[in-house]
């Protein structure tokens, strides 16, 4: 076996394990590292391979490593790191074709393999050029003298020839729902709101720019301000930390909506959790799903997969005019700490303020009492709002949201924090907003009587430039954040939106195409009421089709006779002589149709002579020479044109 077919087979194991570098057990890829480094050794200096004995140790010795690493030898994981550990010792026992062949349908499956842990375009591409290289390795392999640029050719053609087909089979094949062999890496959130909330939590989730979701809006959408996406509901607080706790006595979600309603599509994220996200207050939703009672819209599943919804939201409502007395007395409750903030609260209340004053003291307390908006704020003790109150004034929204609903409740007004995000980044190149993990935010709700559950910021009362324009502006210049959120170079926003445009699509029209979006794509083109069985006829049709016209055009030589290269340069010599009016006779050779034109033109004497020798030559003679065939067109193309006055 050639040295360059084992190189091109070492460069194709290379290109198809070198991704899953990120997921493998660092000992597999240093492994496989060291098996192709070996290989490569041994091609160049020409040694022999290591003995079956060797090689069947090492086998037993992988597969042992990885039941050590995965408890098991089956599974996605287990399976493909021992697929790429067997392929890699292949390289070990390559000797003959048979055994290249066996390789390269590895590579293969190893591949698509792949996408089980991401399934981006970039992915894609890299994907695709890998494709590339074993192609032509193959073509390599079958046909071993061709230099590398026709190999290139023919691999590049023999992909073109696939695209019909794979056209036609994504668009008709079934559609399973969920990904084949478990999810993609990347449809899982590398970080999200959680269902708790202490302080911390949300200034560390705001150092991710990952993407939560994406919004459509049917009309005019609303002002930056108004945009609070209702996620988690907080109820129980132990001092540190805010739980959702158990819910008893709840009654139905009750609310009137006071405005025109806003209708929205939402591009979710997968984040394994169960809750989706809605504008206050969600009034309609189009995928199977619960609103609870405290407004939290929960779906059956956790959300694995991009999931896209129509929502229809009102702005301005009244929330639960009458609360179970369950709920009101829970949203009382107070652990046995910060006595400070207590007594803040009781001297509100002992001031004979209503309960909508005691909320606007506590509003204004927070606003001229030097407080600071601040992703790093000091630690704080046992009594965590008490020092956040009167000694550290340094937090972020967590701090103030968690404050509030600690006075509210001290105050005897019933209050809870509800979690989620605010704002969103408006994309001009694809026009829709981008919500991401850095625009997690917290809030509460304070139950007032004859109006029910009403939105209250603090943070606003800190911090308006956060809810009005965003993270960046509320933020002193020298706070951490991500490079992307501290207002970048106009061109280099550009080409981030730009790029989540392409990104989006790629999403909602690959690999979003669901059953949903297959059937009505399918109606779009006429296909009515389609079935399975209609959808498969349909897919088997297209496949036929495709594999006739592709076989008509390979046999067309079958049926017309098409000219070689040397024929169709002299034809044309011949119609540039027939505009002189001497047009060659049906039954004329070369060699005599050159006689009666010399004869007829002395000047071109030695020209139609040497054209027609270097023309017998070549189209009868035994060796076949290119360049000799492109200096044969070369001179025909500079051979004079006629026409019948000359």
């Amino acid at each position: 076996m050639s040295k360059p077919l084992i190189y091109a087979l070492l460069l194709t194991i290379l290109m198809v394990t070198a991704p899953h570098a990120d997921h493998l057990p660092p000992w597999v890829s240093a492994l496989c590292g060291m098996l192709l480094l070996w290989r490569a050794y041994l091609t160049y200096s020409g040694s022999a391979l290591p003995g079956r004995r060797l090689l069947m140790l090492l086998s037993i010795a992988s597969a042992g490593g990885i039941g050590l690493s995965f408890h098991t030898l089956f599974g996605r994981e287990a399976g493909v790191a021992l697929l790429i550990l067997f392929t890699t010792l292949k390289l070990m026992e390559l000797r003959a074709a048979r055994d290249a062949m066996v390789l390269i349908y590895l590579a293969c499956f190893i591949i698509i393999t792949n996408f089980f842990y991401s399934q981006s375009i970039p992915t894609a591409l890299y994907l695709f050029a890998t494709l590339m290289v074993i192609t032509t390795t193959w073509v390599q392999l079958q046909s071993p003298g061709i230099a590398l640029e026709p190999r290139l050719r023919i691999a590049a053609t023999l992909l073109l020839q696939a695209v019909p087909l794979t056209l036609i089979l994504f668009v008709l094949f079934p559609r399973v729902q969920g990904p084949l062999w478990g999810l993609p890496q990347d449809a899982f959130a590398s970080s999200g709101l959680d269902d708790k909330m202490s302080p911390g939590s949300l200034s560390r989730l705001i150092l991710s720019d990952e993407v939560a979701f994406r919004v459509n809006y049917t009309g005019k959408p609303p002002r930056r301000e108004q945009m609070y996406w209702r996620g988690p509901v907080l109820w129980n607080f132990d001092g540190s930390t805010w739980t959702p706790g158990k819910t008893a006595g709840a009654i139905a979600p009750q609310f009137t909506g006071l405005d025109q309603a806003i209708d929205y599509s939402v591009t979710l994220e997968p984040h394994n959790k169960t809750w989706l996200f809605a504008l206050d207050m969600p009034d309609r939703i189009s995928v199977p799903a619960g609103l609870t009672h405290d407004f939290q819209i929960l779906a059956k599943e956790p959300v694995h997969d991009r999931l896209r919804y129509e929502v229809r939201s009102h702005l301005v409502y009244r929330a639960n005019p009458r609360e179970a007395e369950q709920q009101i007395q829970r949203a009382l409750q107070l652990p046995p700490f910060n006595p400070r903030a207590r007594q803040l609260a009781s001297e509100w209340r002992a001031n004979g303020a209503n309960d909508a004053a005691v909320v606007n003291a506590a509003l204004g307390y927070f606003n001229r009492q030097g407080f600071r908006y601040t992703l790093e704020p000091p630690l704080l003790s046992i009594h965590a709002v008490d020092d956040f109150l009167f000694e550290t004034r340094q937090g972020f929204c967590e701090h103030y949201a968690s404050a509030f609903v600690f006075l509210m409740r001290a105050a005897h007004i019933p209050a809870r924090v509800v979690t989620g995000y605010q704002g969103g980044e408006f994309n001009d190149v694809g026009n829709y907003y981008i919500v991401r993990q850095s625009d997690a935010h917290a809030w509460a709700e304070v139950w007032l009587n004859e109006r029910g559950w009403v939105r209250i910021d603090p943070t606003a009362a800190i911090a308006p430039a956060r809810v009005q324009r965003g993270l960046s502006a509320a933020l002193p210049d020298n706070a951490t954040l991500p490079f992307m959120a501290r207002n970048p170079p106009q061109w280099l926003l550009d080409l981030r939106l730009g790029w989540d445009t392409i990104a989006n699509r790629w999403n909602q029209w690959v690999l979003g195409y669901n059953a949903e979006r297959q059937f009505a794509f399918l109606s779009k083109l006429g296909m009515e009421s389609v079935n399975w069985q209609k959808m498969a006829l349909n897919m088997a049709a297209g496949i036929g089709l495709v594999i006739a016209l592709s076989a008509l055009f390979m046999l067309r030589h079958l049926f017309v006779r098409q000219p070689d290269k040397v024929q169709k340069a002299w034809l044309k010599l011949c119609r540039k002589l027939a505009e002189a009016g001497l047009p060659r006779a049906a039954h004329e050779g070369a060699q005599d149709y050159a006689q009666r034109v010399a004869a007829a033109r002395p000047d071109l004497a030695d020209a139609i002579r040497d054209l027609a020798a270097r023309y017998s030559a070549l189209r009868y003679g035994a060796a076949q020479d290119e360049q000799a065939q492109r200096e044969f067109a070369r001179l025909i193309q500079k051979f004079p044109s006629f026409r019948r006055n000359l």
